[in-house]
């Protein structure tokens, strides 16, 4: 498992999927959401711009990041 520190309030879900490098660009991120492929603290969310925060753990593609 990753992680990912958090330097404000939160980071927009499309966003960490580019930071952490799991897609190519921008639009690859916001399709994988709404094809379903990303979990979102365990269960499927298609909120492209869903406010992940301190704690929450985000799946892709067999890669799991927590952030911190």
């Amino acid at each position: 498992m990753q992680t990912f520190t958090l330097k404000g309030e939160y980071i927009q879900l499309i966003q960490l999927l580019k930071v952490m490098n799991w897609v190519e660009h921008g639009a690859m991120a916001q399709e994988v959401v709404a094809e379903g492929y990303v979990k979102y603290n365990g269960t499927v969310d298609f909120r492209k711009r869903l406010k992940v925060k301190v704690g929450d753990i985000v799946e892709f593609d067999g890669n799991q990041v927590t952030v911190i």
